[in-house]
């Protein structure tokens, strides 16, 4: 920000206190604007929130020969692909609708499917997928393909992962910041985007409060013997998203009816510059990282958080599976993991700024990776002694399967929560010392290569392992390659960073003397 922004935006703020102006920066009459943004990131991590748990739940504990050795598979033959087209769908619909009815056909597209599923496909699953012996079959006549042929045969549930998945992708990542962007100014956005993201997080408490309660209410059906007491989990479930949906969807109408008529609110191009047109294909973006040293070295880092996240949270899923094989259970302690990964998310998020300020970039932006292995190498280290020694093997008493999935529990939450806040934070300050064309080309590359290449890598590694020792092998079965994996990948991301910080204070340096 420039002197004479700050002395602009000093004196057209004249009523924030210190501590308003440090925690909540947001005129009074700006709240009819802000709160509706807010409340309408809230709704849709909510959602995501809630699906993401279902989807998990589903392929993990109810698809027939499932389990979470399937998920590799979904996600590099199902997710990758399918976000790939919902793009190129994006586009299409873009250029017939108008920007207000392209997302209220895209949002009321993904809730009718979530009510079609939770009241039609699900109840109907016995008579539209393979049956047990069907997949078993498969299994047993094509091995390498052993973890493949559930999710074929459950194809209602992997649809339904697809579209969990890519609620996060398209409302969240293109509607919502889209919509957010085009009427935020710029000096708005300076002060409103962050805490966006924190009262986003509120969602993440409000939908593990909500699975748990749909989960403990569905497991009193066991009481009158229903034979699939999840089915009412679902539905539970299905009404909360649709309210949320619903809820949406009225605050963007409101925003639109309210807000974009108000003059002091939204006045159309006001205070947005015209950004630089960027067309990068995937060879472009890979010749514009691998022709530049320091872009090479920030690419790594979204890279290897994706990769390595990914090889923990598949086996831990498992972990879950077996300590709560139920699917109720299952979906209760998901619930609990995303109410505590919101709770650390907020919490980290509001003392990251802090870490950032006190410490120098190069201690902020490897907390990530140093926490990530330390806690992996637990992890990895609790579930190799139940390999070796049981399932019900203790260590001081403790069953070693719960302090696997424990170990995996803060592991998996706070990691997120870090990487909200730091980790993010960190990779974006990385791109400030470069000149305005490497500025934004870059970001654009490392966000194709490496944003795409981070989630579906670690899926790739896992996929092709199960399929070269082929059979019902499971990944807890691996984990001492997986572990090997993760701690290389983690040594690289770590050294990254030290070359990263090197080159950082080089260029910041030659900026500043530039000036």
């Amino acid at each position: 920000m420039s002197n004479k922004d700050r002395v602009e935006e000093n004196t057209a703020t004249p009523e924030f206190s210190k501590w308003r102006g440090i925690l909540f920066p947001v005129h009074n009459f700006e709240l009819k604007k802000f709160l509706p943004m807010g409340l309408m990131m809230l709704g849709i991590l909510f959602i995501y929130t809630l699906v993401r748990d279902l989807k998990d739940t589903l392929m993990v504990t109810k698809a027939t020969g499932g389990g979470a050795e399937t998920l590799g598979f979904i996600k590099l033959y199902g997710v990758t692909p399918a976000a790939i087209l919902s793009m190129m769908v994006f586009v299409k619909l873009a250029n017939i609708f108008s920007k207000e009815k392209l997302f209220y056909v895209i949002v009321t597209f993904f809730l009718g499917f979530y009510v079609v599923f939770g009241f039609i496909l699900y109840p109907l699953r016995d008579y539209i997928h393979m049956s047990a012996d069907t997949i078993a079959s498969l299994q047993a006549s094509w091995p390498t393909l052993h973890w493949v042929w559930p999710v074929i045969g459950n194809w209602s549930y992997a649809l339904f992962y697809i579209l969990a998945e890519l609620w996060g992708s398209v409302v969240l990542g293109a509607l919502f910041w889209q919509f957010a962007n085009e009427i935020t100014r710029v000096k708005e956005a300076r002060r409103f985007y962050s805490l966006f993201g924190f009262v986003g997080n509120f969602g993440l408490l409000a939908s593990g409060t909500v699975i748990v309660i749909c989960a403990g209410l569905a497991k009193k059906g066991d009481a009158l013997g229903l034979t699939d007491t999840f089915q009412q989990n679902l539905k539970y479930q299905t009404g909360a998203v649709i309210f949320f949906g619903l809820l949406v969807i009225g605050l963007y109408r409101w925003m639109n009816k309210k807000v974009l008529t108000d003059p002091k609110l939204y006045a159309p191009g006001e205070g947005k510059k015209k950004k630089e047109k960027i067309n990068l294909g995937f060879l472009k973006s890979l010749k514009c990282i691998v022709t530049s040293k320091y872009l090479l070295m920030i690419a790594i880092l979204p890279l290897a958080y994706g990769i390595s996240i990914n090889l923990v949270e598949c086996v831990f899923k498992g972990q879950i599976k077996m300590l709560y094989p139920d699917a109720n259970d299952y979906n209760a302690f998901m619930g609990k993991l995303s109410f505590i990964t919101g709770s650390v998310t907020i919490i980290v998020m509001l003392i990251g700024t802090n870490i950032l300020r006190i410490f120098s970039w190069k201690v902020a932006a490897a907390i990530t990776p140093i926490f990530i292995a330390i806690t992996a190498t637990v992890f990895y280290g609790a579930v190799m002694y139940e390999n070796a020694m049981g399932m019900t093997a203790t260590i001081c008493g403790a069953s070693v399967l719960v302090i696997a999935v424990y170990t995996g529990f803060i592991q998996n939450s706070f990691s997120k929560g870090v990487k909200y806040s730091l980790f993010d934070s960190t990779k974006q300050m990385a791109f400030i010392p470069l000149d305005q064309e490497m500025k934004i080309k870059g970001q654009a590359a490392i966000e194709i290569i490496a944003g795409r290449g981070g989630k579906s890598g670690g899926a790739a590694i896992q996929s092709t392992l199960l399929m070269i020792v082929g059979g019902g092998v499971s990944l807890s079965s691996m984990v001492n390659i997986l572990g090997t994996i993760v701690l290389i990948i983690t040594a690289l991301w770590i050294m990254s960073v030290f070359g990263i910080s090197k080159e950082f204070e080089k260029l910041t340096a030659e900026k500043a003397s530039s000036e």
